[in-house]
């Protein structure tokens, strides 16, 4: 029965779309799009050199290096727009790479329209393709969707490529506590210009497949009987499918196309799409009219429902996520030092992430927040303009993880402590001091460190610095805690304190005992999320204890926002305001590293 509906909609598809005319009222100019405001050149990066590696072949998750690629100048529609399973490695050979990202999905439908001339493609067997001009408004609708079958594994942790100890030293845990486990490598490695980009990592996951419920209660187990936090690492066995109908503006069903259809704007004027989602999960969940660059698919996402993506140059989609990264309004000097490092995080979580979605990355959180061009600001644009292909290279021309965060404190933080695994010899920390004051106390003097209220820190001096976030105090009742920490299981807390501290302070332990026994929680992350997300884990904490010695408050103070590694934004400012260009401030937080143009 289905393989006769099919049949019946491929005719209607093929009579629909066959002809590139486009029906007389269809007719019109194309507009350009201002950007909306919000708060130096690279060189051609020549051929592609895969590198071989024996430890980096295809995953489960079938992530294969891509070979599709469109010249510079074709229409991209000519070869068809690469879909995300030939983008789990980029392709730098015409250029910059284009990426698919997600700009919502779980949608019934999606209405938008081209802002220059437009061709709509439909795929199958026979090329099947609708012209339409500028100003035309269309909305596509999924409709006989189907959801992907999905298999998990348990994720237990995850190590950096180069950590083979610790990545062995975790198999040895695991199968002592009678599991049996299996290493996963993700991602890619290749050369370009000379340079490496490698981002691959190791994955620990036991070894069984289950279906995603009977995971999360796996889940759920481990938690119980070894105290341990999982994710899951989902691959699709059975992909989704749906039938996309493209309906006019009186609501006529012109076109259908099966599982994915593909928009382009051949003089790259772009598209407005209407009531984006954003914020999903967030308190500031909402749904805005975004404009954007490049194409965009319609694809069918792993629940049988409407997934919109953009596919876009990576320049251009750098234009629209920077400013949501940093102050637009900030130095120029700071807006290139973020365009750089946000180039580099990009390609760091390329073939990473949503290995079971039909896109590459999301544009919230998760991934990085992405407007498109409705959250461009000029300066921005400008910053990225000027570093357009540049990233970090390391002394051994390996591209380097330039992660960043909001505010140092004063002194940014190595990477293990962090994070685990072995020292980044890029992601070091180090003092952020600009002016340092008489004999300045050393974080590791911490409380002395976080009392100091005049140390010459960049990230203190920046124009854009706030007190709040470079000193902080956080105080909760002796019951808020014991509710927050209730599933660790030592009933009323009655000493607190950190420990395993980084050269910044920040600690990655945290230590607990309560009048039903103790326990640790390990991982910077962890530790803030326990308490609600504290700002950092540069911090005391002391108890305030009534006439019974018993606890009736717990104050945390610390400095810092953010985790503190790689690049401190806010410092970076007060670099750029001091009078340090782009280069100099990314080789002092990156401990040397150099700026290159890969394409």
């Amino acid at each position: 029965m289905r393989t006769a509906v099919l049949l019946l909609l491929s005719v209607v598809l093929f009579a629909s779309c066959a002809s590139p005319k486009p029906p007389p009222n269809l007719a019109g100019a194309s507009m350009d799009s201002p950007a909306s405001e919000r708060q130096d050149a690279g060189t051609d990066g020549g051929s592609v050199e895969p590198l071989p590696v024996e430890d980096a072949g295809t995953t489960d998750a079938g992530v294969e290096p891509s070979t599709a690629v469109s010249t510079p100048g074709e229409d991209p529609l000519a070869q068809g727009i690469p879909g995300p399973g030939e983008l789990k490695r980029l392709d730098f050979r015409g250029g910059e790479p284009r990426l698919p990202i997600k700009l919502m999905e779980g949608r019934r439908e999606a209405t938008f329209s081209p802002r220059g001339r437009m061709r709509m493609r439909f795929g199958g067997a026979v090329d099947k393709v609708l012209d339409a001009a500028a100003g035309t408004r269309w909305t596509v609708r999924v409709t006989q969707g189907e959801p992907a079958v999905l298999a998990a594994r348990v994720q237990l942790g995850e190590h950096r490529f180069a950590d083979r100890e610790g990545l062995a030293a975790a198999q040895e845990e695991w199968k002592a506590r009678g599991l049996a486990v299996r290493a996963q490598v993700l991602g890619a490695v290749y050369g370009i210009a000379g340079k490496v980009i490698d981002n691959r990592r190791s994955l620990l996951l036991v070894d069984e497949v289950l279906t995603p419920e009977d995971a999360a209660t796996r889940q759920a187990e481990l938690l119980h009987q070894f105290g341990a936090r999982t994710t899951l690492f989902e691959e699709v066995r059975t992909p989704a499918r749906a039938i996309l109908e493209v309906r006019d503006e009186s609501g006529a069903v012109v076109g259908l196309a099966q599982d994915r259809l593909d928009a382009d704007s051949p003089d790259g004027a772009g598209f407005d799409v209407r009531q984006v989602e954003f914020g999903v999960g967030y308190d500031f969940h909402g749904f805005e009219d975004r404009t954007f660059r490049g194409a965009l698919q319609f694809s069918v996402d792993r629940a049988g429902l409407l997934a919109v993506v953009n596919v876009v140059p990576l320049e251009d989609l750098l234009k629209g996520l920077v400013p949501a990264e940093i102050f637009a309004r900030a130095h120029s000097e700071a807006l290139k030092a973020q365009a750089v490092t946000a180039r580099g995080e990009v390609l760091a979580k390329v073939g990473i992430k949503h290995l079971a979605d039909p896109y590459l990355l999301c544009s919230e959180q998760h991934c990085a927040v992405y407007r498109g061009r409705t959250g461009e600001a000029a300066s921005t644009s400008a910053a990225v303009e000027a570093t357009r292909g540049e990233a970090l290279f390391s002394a051994d021309g390996r591209l380097v993880d330039s992660v960043y965060s909001a505010v140092c404190g004063g002194h940014t933080e190595d990477n293990d402590i962090v994070w685990g695994g072995p020292p980044d010899p890029s992601l070091r920390g180090r003092p952020d001091i600009l002016e340092p004051s008489e004999a300045p106390p050393s974080p590791s003097r911490l409380e002395a460190w976080l009392a100091t209220p005049d140390v010459g820190a960049a990230c203190r001096l920046s124009s854009f610095a706030q007190p709040s976030k470079f000193r902080w105090e956080k105080r909760f009742t002796a019951a808020q805690v014991d509710a927050l920490v209730a599933r660790l299981g030592v009933g009323r807390v009655q000493a607190m304190s950190f420990q395993e501290r980084g050269v910044s302070g920040r600690a990655r332990v945290l230590a607990l005992s309560g009048d039903l026994g103790a326990t640790q929680v390990r991982g910077e992350l962890n530790i803030r999320r326990l308490f609600g997300m504290l700002n950092s884990s540069m911090a005391v904490v002391e108890a305030e204890r009534n006439a019974e010695g018993r606890p009736t408050h717990w104050l945390f103070r610390g400095g810092g926002w953010g985790h503190g590694v790689g690049m401190c934004q806010t410092g970076a400012i007060g670099r750029a305001e001091a009078g340090q260009r782009y280069q100099d401030i990314l080789r002092h937080y990156f401990n040397g590293a150099e700026v290159a143009p890969i394409y």
